[in-house]
């Protein structure tokens, strides 16, 4: 799994950040490892330097999944750490979500098929 951190020019770009986040999403998302082909981080400071207090800090984060289309989370909160956090923990959840739909798919179609078949041959003998 290979994580891109990108930050808007409000957030500098350290190493100790890169770093940090990385690793949290790579403890958290360890489960998926080899469901995930890539994650993109995009975190931005929306108000600037404003001392506000506000929920400012936007955390985006977008999973690349083997064989199907991107699945992307945002979360927003006072820190960089809240941020990032909260944003790993709904992709935790959206992943676990989507790849479950995607197991079920793969054993529900010949169940509900068969069923549709043999409704379909009682109909036509009436």
């Amino acid at each position: 799994m290979r994580i891109q951190v990108n930050t808007d020019r409000n957030i500098s770009a350290t190493s100790e950040l890169i770093d940090s986040v990385s690793s949290m999403i790579e403890h958290t998302l360890e489960r998926f490892n080899g469901d995930i082909t890539r994650i993109e981080v995009h975190l931005s400071d929306e108000n600037g330097h404003k001392q506000d207090g506000s929920a400012d800090i936007r955390c985006l984060m977008e999973a690349r999944l083997q064989g199907r289309q991107p699945v992307a989370v945002t979360h927003q909160a006072v820190t960089l750490d809240q941020a990032a956090d909260g944003a790993t923990e709904k992709l935790s959840r959206l992943i676990s979500s989507t790849l479950g739909r995607l197991r079920d798919q793969r054993t529900r179609p010949r169940e509900q098929g068969n069923a549709a078949e043999a409704d379909a041959s009682e109909s036509s003998e009436e």
